[in-house]
């Protein structure tokens, strides 16, 4: 099973390890596998929350995931994305830029870090978006009660999350111009793309995650009709089938899970520049810890880890709000790319520690791991 999961990732490895070595000796080697490190460290939450929507599609779109979605984002996210922020921050040809990543790294990396504004408000407010949604529902098994029970009666207000995402988009977008004022204004036209990428990761996610949840809610309700037709032993020549509903409803999902990788990447890309400028490399190491994030996610659908340890995808989504706050931060102020890393682990172990101890505690008393209000379990304080 593990080898089956992992196999392409083992692969991958070695084969990035080996074209690193001939690429650049063994100092390649050592970068490439630094890059890997961190990207997965960055990038577990990532593959938690996409478990969490991959179980919910068949094992032909687990395939495509593994198979297109790599190529997507090892190719699209880790090597052709800096190109084109590059080519559009400076206002070049795509080619030029790729000239540039080759054979002026320094001014490559410049023009990356320069772009880094609207590269952060463009994913924190995508993955804001993500972690306000998740914790203003409602739902039966609450992790941290004290909060997550009074967010999901707040919930309950329309177009919650869209308002306090625009006003922390608003407060960032004006402490960024007004710091930049006040240093000589090096940075105050800046402010203006900081709100406009904001509010373009917004619409962005009201879009992909809006027809996903629509296709996903349809595909429910002909999975419902076609099992009371089932029931009742009737039948209808001129219905829809339901695999073309299927297919619709898994394609806005694998779309929604693109984007969301896009922006769980922006912090890797972002933080690959403090180890190497160089794009080879990059696009190796950050590649290669890509193809784990899949892997890893498809081991977790599999496996019904989210199933057996239900808080889990709640820590999770709560290190992706804590990496909106951070991206949002990093516009103005610098942050190290190992506190972004352990943040995130460290909510995702405290979430796992607590699904253990739940679990422990329903079977010495025999209670339904169905909902935490059945059985006086431990949450996560």
């Amino acid at each position: 099973m593990l080898l089956k999961t992992f196999g392409w990732s083992f692969a991958v490895t070695a084969l990035g390890l080996v074209a690193a070595v001939f690429y650049g000796g063994w100092e390649a080697f050592g970068i490439v596998a630094i890059l890997s490190i961190l990207e997965i460290s960055l990038s577990f939450d990532n593959a938690v929350v996409n478990a969490g929507i991959l179980k919910k599609m068949s094992a032909f779109w687990q395939k495509i995931f593994l198979t297109v979605g790599v190529l997507i984002a090892v190719f699209g996210m880790r090597l052709v994305f800096p190109v084109v922020i590059v080519a559009i921050s400076a206002k070049m040809g795509p080619l030029e830029a790729v000239d540039l990543a080759l054979n002026n790294k320094d001014r490559y990396q410049q023009l990356v870090t320069d772009a880094h504004p609207a590269i952060a408000a463009f994913g924190g407010m995508f993955l804001l978006m993500i972690f306000l949604d998740f914790i203003f529902e409602d739902r039966d098994i609450q992790w941290l009660r004290w909060i997550e029970r009074p967010l999901a009666k707040l919930g309950k207000v329309d177009m919650l999350s869209v308002c306090i995402s625009l006003i922390v988009l608003l407060i960032t977008s004006f402490t960024f111009a007004t710091h930049a004022h006040q240093h000589g204004g090096a940075h105050a036209d800046k402010a203006q793309t900081v709100l406009i990428a904001g509010i373009a990761g917004l619409i962005t996610y009201m879009i992909v995650g809006g027809l996903s949840g629509y296709f996903e809610d349809k595909l429910e309700e002909e999975e419902e009709r076609e099992h009371e037709e089932e029931e009742e032993a009737a039948r209808s020549g001129k219905q829809k089938p339901a695999i073309v509903l299927a297919g619709q409803a898994a394609f806005f999902m694998f779309l929604y899970l693109e984007v969301l990788d896009a922006s769980f990447s922006f912090d890797g890309v972002i933080g690959a520049f403090a180890i190497t400028n160089d794009i080879v490399l990059m696009a190796l190491g950050l590649g290669i810890g890509a193809m784990y994030v899949r892997s890893l996610t498809v081991y977790l659908v599999r496996q019904g880890t989210l199933d057996d340890y239900v808080y889990l995808e709640h820590g999770a989504h709560y290190a992706i709000g804590a990496l909106a706050v951070i991206l949002m931060v990093t516009i103005q102020y610098e942050i190290n790319e190992v506190i972004t890393g352990l943040v995130g682990v460290v909510l995702i172990a405290w979430s796992f520690w607590s699904s253990v101890r739940r679990n422990k505690a329903l079977a010495a008393a025999g209670g339904d791991a169905g909902s935490d209000d059945k059985a006086e379990v431990p949450s996560g304080v």
